[in-house]
């Protein structure tokens, strides 16, 4: 009844939130989504580097500089706190992922919770995930029993913005002292998100980890 409940009202919450932005125009959203990503960077003092320098330090990023990578294609920021231990999704492969995230709505502000999977509610429910990867192109759905994503979006598809770590990240499960699963930053565009934001134009921050299933 608790899980119940708490979605019940992070769902009205962002239908109230939709409502609010009927009378804008697309435009006047977009520019308001920049502004709350760029609120964002200044406040939280990132500095944003190119996709030539990411490559150039074998595409990884500074943790201690604060260093998020923009996707100039995507418009998707990312930050690798931890490439994680295991390898690649190899070409032609399917894996579960097992994921545990918190998503924020940067138009209400870095600190405003959305969504999490990190909670002592949902601390047994990691988001379950089949991803694969085809020539380099990532494809992911969300599995309808193990997905808080799922039962609060209504949808399986995986936004578009957390398909972006895969191509840089590796996939495994902790098996020795010191092995640590991969974990992002990654600040996602409407574009690149999920139905609700993509509907409501705005952009969310997510902490994320992506470990292997079995």
């Amino acid at each position: 009844m608790r899980k119940l409940t708490f979605l019940i009202l992070c769902i009205v919450g962002m239908a109230s939130f939709v409502a609010c932005n009927d009378t804008e125009t697309y435009a006047e959203q977009k520019e308001k989504e920049r502004s709350a990503i760029n609120k964002f960077i200044a406040d939280s003092a990132v500095k944003v580097i190119s996709e030539t320098q990411f490559f150039a330090q074998d595409s990884t990023t500074d943790v201690s500089k604060n260093e998020f990578v923009l996707f100039e294609s995507s418009g998707v920021y990312m930050q690798i706190i931890r490439k994680g231990c295991g390898e690649k999704l190899k070409d032609g492969e399917t894996a579960t992922v097992l994921c545990r995230f918190t998503e924020r709505n940067l138009k209400r502000g870095a600190d405003s919770i959305q969504l999490s999977n990190e909670n002592l509610t949902y601390s047994s429910i990691p988001e379950k995930m089949s991803v694969k990867n085809t020539s380099g192109t990532f494809s992911a759905s969300f599995e309808k029993g193990s997905s808080i994503m799922y039962y609060t979006y209504g949808s399986a598809s995986v936004p578009s913005g957390w398909l972006t770590p895969f191509s840089f990240i590796n996939l495994g499960r902790p098996v020795k002292d010191g092995d640590e699963i991969a974990k992002v930053r990654l600040i996602v565009p409407h574009t690149q998100g999920h139905a609700y934001a993509s509907q409501s134009v705005y952009p969310c921050l997510y902490d994320i980890t992506y470990e292997r299933g079995r």
